[in-house]
């Protein structure tokens, strides 16, 4: 089990942007991929982005071209840079980490969730 931090969620209006931040907290495992789910009220979650440790990355439809996910291997952290928010974007985001096995990845840590609130 992996333990992740997330930070850097808010408030912001239509139009600005947010960084979040999401880092192992405790002892430091290898993982292969980290990403961002969200989780807007009365939906299922979805994915938002994930990168792989090599650095290929995908994205939910509804973000392309707005974020950008990136990752930092040597501290195992990995950013999600939200530029031209919509009040649509605003959820409960949540990190998580996968290991793979064979050509399988599967989940071994969730972060706790951060609030980002899009509104005027």
């Amino acid at each position: 089990q992996v333990d992740l931090v997330e930070s850097g969620g808010g408030l912001v209006q239509p139009g600005g942007s947010l960084r979040l931040s999401c880092a192992q907290s405790g002892s430091v495992v290898s993982v292969d991929a980290m990403g961002w789910q969200r989780q807007a009220p009365g939906k299922q979650r979805e994915l938002v982005a994930r990168i792989l440790s090599g650095g290929g990355s995908n994205y939910g439809d509804s973000v392309k071209g707005r974020f950008t996910i990136s990752r930092d291997n040597a501290k195992n952290t990995v950013y999600l840079q939200m530029n031209n928010l919509e009040p649509e974007d605003t959820a409960i985001y949540f990190c998580y980490a996968e290991r793979k096995s064979g050509a399988y990845y599967y989940a071994v840590g969730w972060g706790q969730g951060t609030q980002v609130t899009i509104s005027p």
